[in-house]
């Protein structure tokens, strides 16, 4: 596994099928601006079958003109129809539950480094915890739209500037069109993440949750308190500190039981359990099912009448520590 947690892997017995960022031979380097029907034909390009969960070591940006498309991501089913953009972020689970082919619509793909930093803080554009499935009003859709298709015009025609003219202005129309989605009203969106422990405490956690599910230890790491992570994750996500790392360890359990095969014994221990008791009854009292029965009623075995409603709240001073 890596270090950040985000398992790897070619099939489902070892992992999550991982996608790394390839761009298509011929293409200029940074971001690729593809119709549904290059999408599907990039993927089986690269060995991949379009339709199995995937975990894209890029961002997907998705937008339909036409039709619908459904899919999910990380557990939540989203219906992406025309005005809506769907913001899949690096390390995600994506899989496509209708065909490709039943609409019409836009793929942005692009590796993190290809955004500056300062559209990457503004943006929140390394911020997993955002919503994915975004639905501006209906008065931006002529400047989203107009960028749109200024991004497709310019990945189509690459000779019409130096190279290196044309990957800063690719980087500029991206730029422009993901502070449009980030900020549809014109002002900053009311779930800001700007709280500068929060977001080294954010990314200490994608770091390390396999390692370690104390909230002490990111203070000790990051020189706060455990009570300035703690108010700083409840302004940014509404939570304390410790139910943040649980809630990162048990959506990496459930990806790793939804999309692969491996045991729950080894699935506890890539996210951080010594012991397999100690996963099952965090998972249990997580989520009020076992793993085993939440791998069932993923993939579509368990009766109809009982589901996992979602997580059962926990206190955020629980201690569950690696053991």
């Amino acid at each position: 596994m890596k270090r950040n947690g985000h398992a790897g892997g070619s099939g489902a017995a070892d992992g999550i099928t991982a996608v790394p960022y390839r761009p298509t031979p011929g293409s200029p380097p940074g971001v690729e601006v593809l119709d549904f029907p290059r999408l599907a034909a990039r993927a089986r390009g690269h060995g991949f079958d379009p339709y199995r969960p995937r975990r894209p070591a890029f961002h997907e940006l998705l937008t339909v003109t036409t039709g619908a498309l459904r899919c999910s991501v990380d557990f939540s089913t989203v219906d992406v129809t025309p005005g809506s953009w769907l913001w899949v972020r690096p390390g995600q689970v994506l899989q496509f539950l209708t065909p490709l082919s039943q609409a019409e619509g836009t793929a942005i793909l692009f590796p993190s480094g290809f955004l500056s930093p300062a559209t990457v803080s503004v943006t929140g554009a390394d911020d997993y915890t955002r919503r994915c499935l975004l639905r501006p009003p209906a008065r931006r859709a002529p400047a989203l739209g107009h960028v749109r298709r200024a991004l497709e015009e310019g990945y189509g025609d690459v000779a019409m500037l130096p190279l290196e003219a044309h990957i800063e202005a690719m980087r500029s129309l991206l730029s422009a069109l993901l502070l449009h989605l980030a900020h549809p009203d014109g002002s900053p969106p009311p779930d800001s993440r700007g709280d500068e422990p929060f977001r080294r405490f954010r990314q200490a956690v994608e770091e390390n949750f396999p390692h370690t599910h104390r909230a002490e230890d990111y203070a000790a790491r990051l020189g706060y308190s455990v009570r300035t992570l703690t108010r700083a994750t409840r302004a940014a996500v509404g939570c304390g500190a410790k139910r943040f790392i649980d809630d990162r360890v048990l959506l990496e359990a459930k990806r790793l039981l939804a999309h692969t095969a491996l045991s729950p014994a080894v699935i506890g221990e890539r996210v951080g359990f010594h012991h397999a008791t100690a996963f099952s009854a965090f998972f249990r009292r997580r989520t009020g099912t076992t793993p085993t029965a939440f791998r069932a009623r993923a993939a579509g075995t368990a009766p109809a009448s009982r589901h996992c409603a979602g997580d059962r709240p926990t206190a955020d001073d629980t201690s569950e520590d690696i053991s």
